[in-house]
């Protein structure tokens, strides 16, 4: 919600700078608290502030904003209603517990004012995330409790179509609708075991995200033209030697390419930051563009296919690899599990990417049970997708997000792929052939058929 300031009254009151964020947090307050409503106000746009705090709070702007974004607000945020009555003068401010507290906060009618800071302390202090045992099933219990028959109708595929909508409305409220296909055979949907979610979900052992450590940026606007950018700083100095002089992003929102090739990390802004939402360095976590279709294939089940009509660039954000946070330990045992089924949807955070980290992975990504479309993308040994970590609202370098970007320019209808098992060379391939004829392999480990010029043969035996 923004609150403009009427020009006519430019002349008589100043106004705060631009980048200043202003909320008034709903505070208890005693009888004596009670409003001054006579005038002593000063009418700015639809709300009406003391001079006092026009004098003190509102210095040389015309234009003061509460924060607009998909970024976390405090539910105790509340804004003085336009059509109410006027604030008059405020008392003098409530005791805090420091001085330095007490002459950081501004109190307007017996209500504390909030800054960027406030809002800042509150997300490093208590970070949002979900626990994997709160994973919704319900839709599912329901759905598989359904004969086989109800199961396979048509129908049920706007129902699968309209659960993703429905659970991905807050995170990419304006990605293109994702639709289901299937030419192949009578199956309406994909099975229904997962929860479908563009989120992280923290198993047992995962600590919750680390933002006290987080670095951010004071930029006002974007970041783009701010070469002390904190966060430019930040992702400057993990380049991984790319020779890497500016921001990770070109002006399009792709990555650039040495930075593809060469599996640098990516620092995003973060919910900690000034910047806008549009800010050049905020992709990952503005979410998916692309129009995708989930559709069934002859020899490799679902596959993931882009369904535009013109050129997807090379450096493209395509979508996060979500699911479950686990550790270590529990991915393996996991794994043993996964490998008896003949599949799998476990993969290791494992990037030995940043220096002055060890390099042993200590937390896997499952989708198993919860996961969205990059759950179905296809191994290819010529990919046209690769994977890169991405930190957001993370100062854990050891949980990055697994952020799946086009490696190579991808033509409308094309099915999207990434690979499941790093580079394949002649030399691999050679290696693969000695683990099967040697009888190397396990359930989990299948023929590819990818169809690539050249092919490893097998998935998960290189």
């Amino acid at each position: 919600m923004d609150v403009d300031v009427d020009s006519e009254h430019d002349a008589d009151v100043p106004m705060a700078e631009a980048s200043t964020e202003v909320c008034i947090i709903d505070c208890p307050t005693s009888s004596s608290d009670a409003l001054d409503y006579k005038d002593q106000s000063i009418d700015v746009g639809a709300q009406l502030f003391p001079e006092s705090v026009a004098d003190d709070f509102l210095p040389g702007s015309s234009r003061t904003s509460l924060r607009r974004s998909s970024r976390r607000t405090s539910p105790q945020i509340s804004v003085a209603s336009s059509e109410s009555s006027s604030v008059g003068r405020f008392d003098s401010p409530h005791p805090s517990d420091t001085p330095e507290e007490q002459s950081r906060h501004l109190f307007l009618g017996g209500h504390r004012v909030c800054n960027w800071e406030d809002v800042r302390d509150e997300m490093r202090a208590d970070p949002m995330y979900h626990l994997a045992e709160n994973l919704p099933h319900a839709l599912q219990d329901h759905i598989n409790a359904m004969p086989l028959y109800t199961r396979m109708q048509p129908p049920m595929r706007l129902v699968f179509e309209s659960m993703i909508r429905e659970n991905t409305a807050d995170d990419e409220p304006f990605a293109p609708p994702i639709v289901i296909e299937n030419f192949v055979d009578d199956q309406p949907t994909p099975d229904w075991e997962f929860h479908y979610t563009n989120k992280m979900w923290h198993g047992d052992g995962v600590p919750p995200p680390d933002m006290k450590g987080l670095e951010c940026c004071d930029c006002s606007g974007s970041c783009a033209k701010n070469k002390d950018c904190a966060c430019r700083q930040r992702q400057l100095r993990n380049a991984n030697g790319t020779g890497l002089k500016d921001w990770i992003y070109d002006p399009q929102g792709r990555v650039r390419d040495e930075c593809l090739l060469d599996g640098a990390p990516i620092f995003e802004c973060n919910d900690l930051c000034r910047c806008e939402d549009d800010c050049r360095n905020r992709v990952v976590q503005n979410g998916r563009k692309i129009p995708i279709k989930i559709a069934k294939t002859e020899k490799k089940g679902w596959g993931v296919f882009y369904s535009g009509t013109r050129r997807i660039p090379k450096g493209t954000f395509v979508g996060i690899y979500a699911g479950e946070i686990v550790t270590w330990e529990e991915a393996e045992m996991r794994g043993m599990t996964y490998d008896k089924w003949g599949r799998t949807y476990l993969f290791d955070l494992d990037f030995n990417h940043i220096e002055g980290i060890d390099d042993a992975h200590k937390y896997s990504v499952d989708a198993y049970h919860a996961g969205n479309f990059t759950r179905y993308l296809n191994h290819s040994c010529s990919p046209n997708c690769t994977l890169a970590a991405c930190y957001i609202n993370e100062a854990n370098l050891h949980k990055p997000l697994l952020a799946i970007f086009t490696c190579t320019d991808v033509l409308a209808g094309e099915e999207l792929t990434f690979s499941y098992c790093g580079a394949v060379t002649e030399k691999t391939i050679a290696d693969t052939a000695k683990k099967v004829k040697a009888g190397k392999v396990s359930d989990v480990h299948t023929p590819c058929h990818c169809g690539a010029a050249l092919c490893n043969g097998w998935l998960f035996a290189a």
